[in-house]
């Protein structure tokens, strides 16, 4: 007997993937985006989904869980430290002071990732809160080749460093619940 979970997925159409296509929201019929914006807005929004995805119908410890000792990474971890990233990608395009981290400093992001249901409902607020701050302030520059801040980061850079750090963490995500429950798929 094993303590690992039974592997599974919720799709019955292709048994290897996460959700049956018809239930997917990542998947649109139709025409791809026009534009290169609306192309890298599609992919940054369509990860963020995915993060969702990996994380639904997991209770606070499940989310809180560590599932590769010794790491301190967990899925509430990985909201967490999106949540602080997309504050910080804030800093990098803004001439002002920098606004300041919401967990504090060395890997609080993911130590602070404890099961209490307060801290999920908190953490999702954060990311959600912070996603919308970031995607407000690039509305104002739809620009490419823009450079911001006091670095002179291209927007066209930024946002494929965001879809870079969710797709990074949607791989780690599929790690990470599959160990929690066994949950398997794309």
């Amino acid at each position: 007997m094993s303590d690992q979970p039974a592997r599974w997925t919720k799709a019955t159409v292709y048994p290897d993937m996460w959700a049956d296509p018809d239930d997917d929201p990542r998947n649109s019929e139709g025409v791809s985006p026009d534009g290169e914006l609306a192309t890298l807005q599609e992919f940054l929004t369509d990860y963020r989904t995915t993060l969702r995805m990996k994380c639904e119908g997991l209770d606070a410890e499940q989310l809180a869980r560590r599932s590769v000792p010794p790491s301190t990474m967990s899925l509430l971890g990985l909201l967490r430290h999106l949540a602080e990233v997309e504050r910080d990608w804030r800093n990098w395009i803004t001439d002002g002071d920098p606004v300041p981290k919401i967990y504090g400093d060395g890997g609080a992001d993911f130590h602070g990732a404890v099961a209490d249901e307060a801290e999920v409902e908190a953490a999702y607020s954060a990311l959600a809160r912070e996603q919308a701050a970031t995607d407000a302030e690039l509305a104002e520059h739809p620009d490419l080749g823009e450079r911001l801040g006091k670095d002179g980061i291209a927007v066209r850079e930024l946002m494929v460093h965001r879809i870079d750090e969710y797709a990074r963490h949607c791989g780690h995500a599929d790690l990470l619940r599959e160990c929690v429950d066994g949950r398997v798929g794309q």
